[in-house]
């Protein structure tokens, strides 16, 4: 069997330059006028130069936006449950007429990104925006923030992408491209894989979603958020090794690759866990991993609601599909990991075990129960957290579905 096809149905269309047609656009691009962009239009810009957000050929027009907003699709009709846009602010706009070109540059350093054709400049409603894509207007909710922060004008129109913005450099060979997961899959004989997604080290919830997924697909993509996070998450870099800590240590040999991807998280829930399902079909993957509060922050989601959304899409949305799983925990009266669909047993047997409560007991110095942790796991984390300066502690605050 054949991995899942792109996106879109066509082949992959990464967008970033190579070779003499890099070398002479990198040149062109330091002539241009230089316009700085946020660490989430970075992220966005990496993945398009990947070709991740295959196929989009650069950031959406107004047309774009309305309908992806209003209807989960592109003005062409292709499914898109969030906008891709590129905002500056009005001072900054009136500077780059419509039709003219533009380089676009690390918020970081300053280094050249992509060069970029503006094809159209335009105002959004934010609220609007916020309402549909994150389901709040609620400044506290991190996307609605970074949404009303952008600037007052969406820039449109193709790029050709010129870094991978020092992300290789900085994570190595776990910054896979999908042209390269799919050569892995393949390589390995794969044609079902499973994506699980993560923006934390893995607990036994975590483990146990894997294994489960290993026993009806050929493996299972461990795919670790690289971008940034709010304040209290663990770096990527931990996270990373936490992660391989676990696999060489509770996983069958060949049945985990561990990778990661360069997007920003915006928190927004059941949507992005349909952004996550698109992006990972162009990495070739068959299902993504749907379990609980899936891309969620605090109280704004139900903690099914990512399963849910699926059961909204036409057929020929997504060929990646989602494997839902019920809430997770350690049971003492079965002694192991298992679901709602499994433990026949109340409340005052479960161990209910999330990112969040891990997070604080190890922020706050308290011991972790053997049930939430792998002891391998936990040893890296320790260290973490011993390791920061008090500046850099952030109170952990355990909200929504992870106070249960």
């Amino acid at each position: 069997m054949a991995l899942v096809r792109p996106h879109g149905g066509g082949d992959l269309k990464p967008l970033r330059l190579e070779g003499e047609e890099l070398a002479l656009e990198t040149v062109r691009a330091a002539s241009l006028p230089k316009l700085s962009i946020s660490s989430r239009e970075k992220g966005d810009l990496v993945m398009l130069g990947q070709g991740g957000f295959t196929p989009l050929c650069g950031f959406m027009t107004h047309a774009d936006w309305e309908n992806v907003c209003d209807g989960m699709k592109t003005s062409s009709g292709l499914f898109w449950p969030i906008p891709i846009t590129l905002s500056t602010s009005a001072e900054k706009a009136d500077s780059i007429p419509t039709g003219s070109e533009i380089s676009l540059t690390d918020p970081d350093d300053g280094s050249l990104l992509a060069t970029m054709k503006v094809t159209e400049k335009y105002c959004i409603d934010k609220e609007h925006e916020c309402a549909t894509v994150f389901g709040t207007t609620d400044l506290e909710h991190p996307g609605v923030k970074m949404v009303m922060e952008q600037g007052e004008i969406n820039l449109a129109g193709p790029v050709k992408v010129l870094s991978d913005g020092g992300f290789c450099e900085k994570y190595g060979n776990l910054f896979m491209s999908p042209m390269e997961t799919r050569k892995l899959f393949e390589k390995m004989g794969w044609s079902k894989v499973a994506a699980f997604q993560t923006r934390n080290p893995m607990h036994r919830s975590h483990e146990y979603l894997a294994k489960v997924a290993i026993e009806v697909c050929d493996g299972v993509l461990i795919h670790s958020l690289l971008g940034n996070l709010k304040p209290g998450d663990i770096p990527a870099d931990v996270r990373t090794r936490a992660i391989s800590a676990l696999t060489d240590n509770y996983f069958v040999a060949k049945t985990v690759v561990q990778a990661g991807y360069p997007l920003d998280m915006r928190y927004a829930g059941p949507r992005e866990a349909l952004l996550h399902a698109l992006f990972r079909q162009n990495y070739g993957c068959s299902h993504l991993i749907v379990g609980r509060d899936h891309a969620g922050v605090g109280n704004y989601y139900g903690p099914f609601d990512a399963h849910h959304i699926f059961d909204t899409l036409p057929k020929d949305a997504l060929e990646t599909q989602p494997l839902k799983i019920d809430w997770t925990f350690w049971c003492y009266k079965c002694g192991g990991m298992a679901s709602a669909r499994t433990c026949p047993h109340d409340e005052s047997q479960r161990l209910l075990v999330s990112g969040t409560k891990l997070r604080k007991w190890l922020s706050e110095g308290m011991d972790v129960p053997s049930e939430f942790s792998r002891p391998e796991v936990l040893e890296i984390l320790r260290a973490y957290y011993a390791g920061l300066a008090a500046h850099e502690k952030v109170e952990v605050k355990l909200t929504g579905h992870s106070a249960r």
